[in-house]
């Protein structure tokens, strides 16, 4: 397989060719060796569609689930999405509880767009994505996602290919947004967090939940200056403290800022970080409770590499902790281990909301009022209905996929003889009826022809039984 970069880093190497010309390295190319980063046809492909890299599922770090247990988990899903403002009005914690189980995969793409609410913000915006998508945009914030495009999961079947699908999807949702929000634009970080959401769903849903996201669940952490980010480093320092005091005490002893460790952590979400297993998990838990979550899984991570004086025996210095935490063991990120230790760890919005405003206040003593004024920051998906509550119709699911039913499917000869019932009179009918009793069916067809009553009989119960067509979305 040819070599591609590995690092997880958000460094600005690599290419600089654009992917807008029409030459051969134009963004509609599909040369899947262009740049190195195509993937072999024998190159073996996890259940995730990664061929290689960190992340690629070794087998055991994702957790099995058996297919019965599946199957009962999508019902319930599909149950919930049928009745989406009820479930969220009256039975959240159900919801939550669901979400810490983990998402069938068959249904997390729709899932994600409920709970952060983009399906709400797409029915109220028709036609919005496609008129951002059909502007050239801003040639500086152009030229930036393009030399990006190449390196957001280069090892993932979607990605791995210059100028392909998923490239060219990753475009027009970071272009779209960089129109959506002139004042902000674009940030490296953004990048990886798009590409999750297209692994699951067309470009349309993830740019509206990449505009939630940055809106809502992260507000500020894309913004020129990073202060919010800056803010949250101060606020998982603090909570730090009160989790692991010893781990606390190690960093500030080594004076490691939260700013060096946690600023890819928290902005891509975990998204470079952890096993794909565990990155869906937390993604689950993210978008249904918010930030909370990020916070609990860097506080989890640093307790389980720094929370005991025999873990910090080899790690004394500066240089050797920062090596520890750019590479965490496995056994703190397996699956099963971090979504149970995140669910156990008694951190809440409350918590979060309190040092928010302790550090806030720090902050505008120490550096003044902060540059840019994002939203208040809403904690998951309830927090985001209650402030905005949807329309019935927003919550309604169109189908995008129609499958005409095989028992229902009828012949022109059929249709042409209906639309001729339909035109005829009472008086009519009724001599037609007759005269076909008259008809004597011929007991002594050839196997090959079906009897003209058993066929008639067969596409009265096919209208009784089914409708004609049946609807189905994308799951």
């Amino acid at each position: 397989m040819a070599k591609t970069e590995q690092g997880n880093g958000l460094d600005m190497r690599g290419s600089t060719e654009k992917l807008t010309g029409n030459g051969t390295g134009g963004l509609y190319g599909s040369d899947p060796e262009v740049n190195g980063n195509g993937i072999l046809e024998e190159t073996q492909v996890d259940k995730y569609g990664f061929a290689g890299g960190a992340q690629q599922s070794s087998g055991g770090t994702a957790e099995e689930i058996p297919n019965e247990v599946l199957r009962q988990r999508e019902s319930k899903w599909l149950e919930m999405l049928n009745s989406w403002d009820k479930w969220m009005a009256k039975k959240h914690k159900k919801v939550k509880e669901r979400c810490q189980k983990g998402i069938p995969p068959s249904l997390r793409g729709r899932a994600w767009l409920y709970l952060t609410g983009g399906k709400v913000r797409r029915e109220q915006n028709q036609g919005k994505f496609q008129e951002l998508d059909d502007q050239p945009g801003d040639p500086k914030w152009i030229d930036i996602i393009e030399r990006d495009l190449h390196r957001q999961f280069p090892f993932h079947e979607m990605f791995a290919a210059r100028g392909g699908h998923g490239q060219q999807d990753l475009f027009r949702v970071l272009k779209a947004y960089t129109l959506h929000r002139p004042e902000e634009g674009y940030c490296q970080a953004q990048a990886p967090i798009a590409a999750v959401l297209l692994m699951h769903m067309p470009a349309e849903d993830a740019f509206w939940i990449l505009v939630q996201i940055c809106e809502k669940y992260l507000p500020g952490y894309y913004s020129t200056g990073l202060e919010a980010i800056q803010l949250d480093g101060e606020i998982l320092n603090a909570l730090l403290r009160r989790v692991s005091p010893v781990a606390h005490r190690h960093l500030k002893k080594h004076k490691l800022e939260p700013i060096l460790y946690m600023t890819e952590w928290f902005m891509c979400a975990f998204s470079r970080t952890l096993p794909w297993a565990s990155v869906l998990r937390v993604w689950d838990m993210f978008l249904c409770e918010g930030v909370k979550i990020v916070f609990k899984v860097g506080l989890v991570l640093l307790k389980c590499m720094l929370g005991s004086q025999e873990k910090l025996k080899s790690y004394q210095g500066l240089y050797e902790t920062m090596e520890l935490i750019r590479a965490i063991k496995p056994q703190y990120m397996q699956e099963g281990f971090l979504v149970q230790e995140v669910i156990e760890l008694a951190v809440s919005e409350k918590d979060i909301e309190k040092e928010h405003h302790t550090q806030l206040k720090r902050w505008k003593e120490s550096r003044g009022d902060l540059h840019c004024k994002s939203p208040p920051r809403m904690h998951g998906a309830k927090a985001i209905m209650t402030a905005e509550p949807p329309r019935r119709q927003d919550l309604r699911q169109r189908p995008t996929i129609i499958v005409e039913s095989p028992l229902a499917v009828q012949t022109d000869e059929v249709k042409s003889e209906n639309a001729i019932d339909s035109r005829m009179t009472t008086e009519e009918k009724e001599k037609k009826k007759t005269s076909s009793s008259q008809e004597t069916v011929n007991p002594y067809l050839p196997p090959s022809d079906p009897s003209p009553l058993l066929n008639h009989m067969t596409v009265q119960g096919s209208k009784e039984s089914l409708s004609s067509v049946e609807h189905d979305t994308y799951l």
